[in-house]
C-alpha cells in the first residue's frame, strides 16, 4: 500500500474507524481532509476503546504523522479536549499532528445558528449534529469565514470576528430571538486557544506534495459517507462537505495525477442517522426481529449518540457509490450482525411508477416513493466472529458476499466480523 483513500459507501457509520486503524499500521501519513467533529470513529484495542471525532485515529501509532487538511473545519475548544484525551491515555502527539493554515475555524455563532436553524425546520429538519459545521462551511463559501491563518494573526482575527458577530447577532436576535453574542468574550476565550493551535500549524500542502512525490505511504481517512456528500448524496439530507474520493483529494490540496487506491467501506446491512429517504428501512416489526437476533447490535452514532435507523443492504445505492467514487475494492463490515437471521434480503432494484429501475432518483420525493425489489438469501445460522480465513466462512455467507461483489463489479478485499482489530478476514 502506497497511497490509499478509505471512503464510506453509505450514510456513514460503516465501521471506517476500524479499517482505517488496520491500514494506519502500514501508513506513515494519515490525512483527514473534510468535515469536523461531526464525524466519529471508534477503535477497539484489547480492553481499550478509543473514540475520535476530529483527530485522525492513526495518531494511535507512534510512527505516523497525522494531518488536518484545508477542507476540515476545526472547533478549537473540541480539538483541545480531544488533545487532552490523548494525553490522558499517554498518547504523544508532539510533532505528529499538523493543521493546515487554510482550515476554517468554528465559532460560537456557528453552533448557535446551527441549533436555531435546525429547530426552526421542525419536522423538515435535516438531522445535523448541531456542532456548527454547516454554518462554518456557509461562511467559507460566502467568503466571511475565519481560517487558521487568520486566527493566528490577532489583529486580523479580531477585525473579521467583530464584523461577523455584528452580522450574526442580527439573525440571532431578530429571527431566532436569541441573546446577542459579545465579541470581546469570544476574543478573550479564543486567545487562550491560539498558542496551542499555533504549535500544530504547518504548511500542510507543501508537506503533502513533498511526501507524495517521495512515494511515502499516505492514507486519506474519509469522514461520513458517500450518500451524505453535499453534491451527490441524498440532498438536502446531507452533510456540508464533499465526502467522495475526488473531494477528499481536492480538500487536502493534493492533485489527481497520483496513483491512488480507493477502498470503499460498506456494512453488510444499512443504517442511517437523522432524516431523509431510506428505501430499505425496516418496519417496526422487522426491526424487532432483526434486533432480537443480534445481541451485539449497537446502532447508536459515535458522535450524536442517536439511534440509527436500520434497513437491508441496498445494492442500487451501493453501485451508485461505487461509480461516484471509482473504488478499486470493497470492504464489508459487520457481517457477524447477520449471523443468526433465518433469511437476509438485498435490494437489487426499485419499482417506480410501475417500472423496474436500477438508478437512484435525484428527487428525494421520488426516492421516498420507490419500492425496493429484494433478492432473499438463506441465513447461515452460525457465528462468524472467530472466522479468520475466507474458506472457513459458512457457504451461505460466502454466497451473500460474492453476490454483492458481482453486482457492484468490484472485488471484496476484506470482511469484518466484529469490533476488535483481529476480527477480520482478508480475501486475498
Amino acid at each position: 500500500m502506497s497511497k490509499l483513500i478509505v471512503i464510506g459507501m453509505q450514510w456513514g457509520d460503516e465501521g471506517k474507524g476500524k479499517i482505517v486503524d488496520l491500514y494506519s499500521e502500514h501508513s506513515e501519513i494519515i490525512v483527514r481532509s473534510q468535515g469536523g467533529n461531526n464525524a466519529g470513529h471508534t477503535i477497539v484495542k484489547g480492553s481499550n476503546e478509543y473514540r475520535f471525532h476530529l483527530i485522525p485515529s492513526g495518531i494511535l501509532y507512534k510512527h505516523t504523522t497525522c494531518v488536518l487538511a484545508a477542507g476540515v473545519v476545526i472547533d478549537p475548544q473540541f480539538l483541545i479536549r480531544e488533545l487532552q484525551g490523548l494525553q490522558d491515555n499517554n498518547i504523544d502527539y508532539e510533532n505528529r499532528l499538523y493543521i493546515s493554515e487554510h482550515a476554517h475555524i468554528i465559532l460560537p455563532y456557528h453552533k448557535l445558528l446551527d441549533l436555531a436553524q435546525e429547530k426552526g425546520k421542525g419536522k423538515g429538519a435535516i438531522g445535523t449534529t448541531m456542532r456548527g459545521i454547516g454554518p462554518c462551511y456557509a461562511d467559507k463559501i460566502n467568503r466571511v469565514g475565519i481560517r487558521v491563518a487568520d486566527f493566528l494573526h490577532e489583529a486580523t482575527f479580531e477585525e473579521i470576528l467583530r464584523k461577523n458577530v455584528t452580522e450574526k447577532n442580527k439573525y440571532l436576535t431578530n429571527i431566532f430571538n436569541i441573546d446577542p453574542l459579545n465579541a470581546d468574550d469570544i476574543i478573550k476565550e479564543f486567545s487562550a486557544y491560539r498558542p496551542i493551535i499555533k504549535k500544530l500549524t504547518r504548511n500542510v500542502e507543501s508537506f503533502l506534495f513533498r511526501e507524495m512525490e517521495r512515494n511515502r505511504p499516505v492514507l486519506f481517512e474519509g469522514a461520513q459517507g458517500t450518500l451524505l456528500d453535499v453534491g451527490f448524496g441524498t440532498y438536502p439530507y446531507v452533510t456540508s462537505s464533499s465526502t467522495i474520493s475526488s473531494g477528499v483529494l481536492a480538500s487536502a490540496g493534493v492533485g489527481s495525477s497520483y496513483d491512488v487506491q480507493i477502498t470503499g467501506i460498506a456494512k453488510a446491512y444499512l443504517t442511517r442517522v437523522g432524516n431523509g429517504p431510506f428505501p430499505t428501512e425496516l418496519s417496526e416489526e422487522e426491526e424487532k426481529i432483526f434486533s432480537n437476533a443480534n445481541e451485539n447490535l449497537r446502532e447508536t452514532g459515535t458522535t450524536t449518540g442517536r439511534k440509527r435507523r436500520i434497513g437491508w443492504l441496498d445494492l442500487v445505492l451501493l453501485k451508485y457509490s461505487t461509480q461516484i467514487n471509482g473504488i478499486t475494492h470493497l470492504v464489508v463490515t459487520k457481517l457477524d450482525i447477520l449471523d443468526h437471521l433465518d433469511e437476509i434480503k438485498i435490494c437489487i432494484k426499485y419499482e417506480h411508477n410501475g417500472e423496474k429501475i436500477t438508478n437512484v432518483p435525484s428527487l428525494m420525493d421520488e426516492l421516498n416513493k420507490v419500492t425496493p425489489v429484494y433478492k432473499t438469501f438463506p441465513g447461515w445460522k452460525k457465528s462468524t466472529e472467530t472466522v479468520d480465513t475466507w474458506n472457513k466462512l459458512p457457504l451461505n455467507a460466502k454466497k451473500y458476499l460474492e453476490y454483492i461483489s458481482e453486482y457492484i463489479e468490484r472485488p471484496i478485499k476484506l470482511v469484518s466480523v466484529g469490533p476488535k482489530s483481529d476480527q477480520v478476514i482478508w480475501k486475498n
